[in-house]
């Protein structure tokens, strides 16, 4: 057995700010990028059509670079890397590399053949007008390509995570979003078709992405190199864990494709519901996603120790700092829907009939923000214990959950019921992994949780209420030009940010000095 020198110690709370922090970076790049969107497409014919094609990708990317790959390769590669050292890791890293390759390669050529019959299913709606659906296929087709590198990505990113680096693969999607926004900038001008442009800046984003965490792992001693496709034990169990994985761990990303499906047979609602789910993902990237990164590597290190009651003690505190940020973000974005939406995107081709139905979509997605953190949270305790099918089986009852809902309730609500089906399809995926967790004496909330829940909950609402009051109070420079507008926004923000840790302080909740203690300690 060759040695191997151990992977940097994880802090969940440090780690996870790391990432955080990081992606808060790329969010607020991406809100840029979405505003210049919004100012260059609107939501006509085009955005829809170019929204339809981004969700290829976006989707892959959510999926696979924020957790779900994760989820099958590494406890696998924990185990090579801690029990037969650095050369069996980077060998079978290189097997799952090579055979990844080839599966994704097949696949991209296959769908740049069938693209015109793959977006019959993806947006059916558009069949009824021709260019729109043109458009579609044709923006598709030149992203499509990402898929293919954003998954090698998701490769390196998950080997970095394993030897406690969380920071080159949180930076890589800064990359996406200042490419979006140099294409938007200078290859726009050069071209008739603005989402034209914009698909070739997603397809050069995979390539960039790549390149990036390509150099950090030749930084980290960590080169990868390209070997015969082969089968091994070990690959066919990656890919055994990895499908279900893959589908478990992404079920919020699958459950907004099926929205954009439907969505697709109302002018409009494809945008209104794209544009509503970039501001929500600013708090589940920051807080439910970064902390389901860290904790993952955590959990297989501990359960492979037998520490269960240290496995147990780190998803509760996992829980509790998340829900901490979560709750009160969640209150926020509903109270303050219309004026975020309208302040960030109202102009140009983005109307105001725009912001009131993103708006109204925001809203009912806030509601749906604290189950979607809660499902990062506890999916990492199967997938620690190498099992994928037991969430892929939860996945399923809420996909059919999300169609059944969002069918029935468009006939009656439009783009609304997509909004709504796709939040009763996340808290009943976690109801169902929570149960599970309890019931097999994995999981079960101890004291600290079970103090400090009900208490975030009372000042996330006094926190909302303060909101209200003082969303009435800057009425009018909310509504005034867009410095003194955005200015008001951050305000108001920066002050209910300020009356909920007040809270928090005074209640227990949450102190200064315990929120160091779990930096320091992680």
């Amino acid at each position: 057995m060759t040695s191997s020198p151990a992977p940097k110690p994880v802090h969940i709370a440090r780690s996870a700010a790391t990432i955080g922090g990081t992606t808060l970076v790329s969010r607020l790049l991406g809100f840029l990028r979405d505003v210049m969107m919004a100012a260059a497409l609107g939501a006509g014919p085009i955005a829809d059509a170019f929204f339809v094609a981004f969700r290829f990708p976006n989707m892959f990317r959510s999926i696979f670079a924020e957790g779900a790959f994760n989820a099958a390769f590494v406890p696998l590669f924990s185990k090579r890397l801690e029990g037969e050292g650095r050369a069996a890791a980077r060998r079978f890293a290189e097997d799952a590399l090579s055979v990844l390759l080839v599966a994704l390669l097949l696949l991209t050529i296959a769908a740049e053949i069938a693209m015109p019959w793959i977006m019959l299913v993806f947006a059916p709606g558009f069949a009824e007008d021709p260019q729109k659906f043109a458009w579609a296929v044709e923006f598709t087709r030149i992203a499509f390509p990402y898929l293919l590198f954003i998954s090698l990505t998701a490769l390196q990113s998950a080997i970095l995570n394993s030897l406690g680096r969380f920071f080159p693969g949180a930076a890589a999607p800064v990359m996406l979003n200042v490419t979006l926004i140099l294409a938007i900038l200078f290859l726009i001008p050069l071209t008739d078709n603005p989402g034209t442009a914009l698909a070739w800046g997603v397809a050069a984003a995979g390539v960039v992405q790549f390149a990036w965490l390509a150099i950090s792992l030749w930084r980290a001693g960590f080169v990868l190199r390209l070997r015969l496709p082969k089968l091994t034990p070990d690959v066919r169990r990656l890919f055994r864990l990895g499908v279900p994985g893959v589908v478990a761990g992404g079920i919020t990303q699958v459950n907004l494709t099926i929205g954009t499906i439907i969505a697709s047979l109302q002018a409009g609602a494809v945008s209104w519901l794209y544009y509503a789910d970039r501001i929500y993902q600013l708090p589940l990237a920051v807080i439910g996603i970064a902390i389901g990164v860290v904790l993952l590597p955590d959990l297989s290190r501990r359960l492979r120790a037998g520490d269960g009651a240290g496995a147990m003690g780190a998803q509760n505190r996992a829980l509790e700092f998340a829900m901490l940020l979560t709750i009160p973000a969640a209150a926020g974005i509903a109270v303050l829907a219309f004026d975020i939406i309208g302040i960030l995107f109202e102009r140009g081709a983005f109307t105001a009939a725009d912001t009131q139905a993103t708006a109204l979509a925001l809203i009912v997605y806030a509601a749906g923000l604290p189950a979607f953190v809660l499902i990062k949270i506890f999916q990492p305790a199967y997938f620690a214990r190498e099992d994928t099918k037991t969430p892929l089986r939860f996945a399923a009852v809420s996909i059919v959950v999300n169609i059944a809902a969002s069918i029935v309730l468009f006939q009656f609500i439009g783009y609304v019921g997509i909004a709504v089906g796709t939040v009763l399809a996340a808290w009943t995926n976690v109801g169902q992994l929570a149960t599970r967790l309890w019931k097999r004496g994995d999981f079960a909330p101890d004291a600290s949780l079970a103090r400090v829940l009900p208490l975030t909950v009372m000042a996330a609402i006094a926190m909302g209420a303060a909101l209200w009051f003082g969303r009435a109070a800057l009425e009018a420079p909310l509504a005034a030009a867009l410095p003194v507008a955005l200015a008001s926004l951050l305000g108001l923000i920066a002050g209910g940010i300020l009356v909920y840790f007040f809270l928090c302080q005074i209640t227990g909740a949450a102190t200064l000095a315990g929120l160091r203690r779990a930096m320091r300690r992680g």
